[in-house]
C-alpha cells in the first residue's frame, strides 16, 4: 500500500510541475563560470583590498575534481589569467581574485596592480589548456556590481 502511495504522490507532484528533473546538462555537468564581481564596493583606488574584491568565479558541478592547468580566463582587451597547476574539486567554485595573495585550494590571485574587469560592460571567457572555449559571460550594466553567469 505505501508503494502505491508513493507512486501516486510522485505521479501528482510531476503533474503539477513540482517535480523538476535537471536538464541533460545539468545532468552531465561542467566546468563553467559562475559570477563575476566587476565593480570592486568603495572607491577605486588600486588598493590590494579593492583589487580582490574584482573577481570572477568558476564551478565545477561534474562528478570529478577537474584539472585547471593550463586553462586561461581572459576579458575582452585580452588580460588573460593562466591556471598553473590547479584542481577545482567536484562540486567546488575557484575564485580568481585580481590583486596579490597566497592561492588556495579556494582562492586564486593574478598579482595584478590594476583592475581587469571594466565596471560598466565586459565579457570573460573561459577556456582549456588547448584553446578550446567552454564557456563566456557578458555584462553590460552599471547599476549592478555583479553577474551571475
Amino acid at each position: 500500500m505505501l508503494r502505491v502511495r508513493t507512486l501516486a504522490a510522485v505521479t501528482a507532484a510531476a503533474a503539477s510541475g513540482i517535480l523538476l528533473l535537471p536538464s541533460q546538462a545539468q545532468a552531465a555537468g561542467s566546468v563553467h563560470l559562475y559570477k563575476i564581481y566587476y565593480d570592486s564596493p568603495g572607491t577605486d583606488n588600486r588598493s590590494n583590498t579593492s583589487l580582490n574584491a574584482e573577481y570572477v568565479q568558476i564551478r565545477n558541478t561534474t562528478a570529478g575534481a577537474v584539472n585547471l592547468r593550463g586553462w586561461t580566463v581572459t576579458d575582452a582587451a585580452g588580460h588573460k589569467y593562466t591556471f598553473g597547476g590547479f584542481t577545482l574539486g567536484a562540486g567546488k567554485i575557484v575564485t580568481v581574485r585580481t590583486g596579490r595573495g597566497t592561492n588556495t585550494a579556494a582562492n586564486v590571485y593574478q598579482n595584478r596592480a590594476a583592475y581587469v574587469w571594466n565596471n560598466d560592460k565586459d565579457t570573460a571567457t573561459l577556456r582549456k589548456s588547448n584553446g578550446t572555449w567552454v564557456d563566456n559571460c557578458a555584462y553590460n550594466s552599471t547599476r549592478v556590481d555583479y553577474k551571475w553567469c
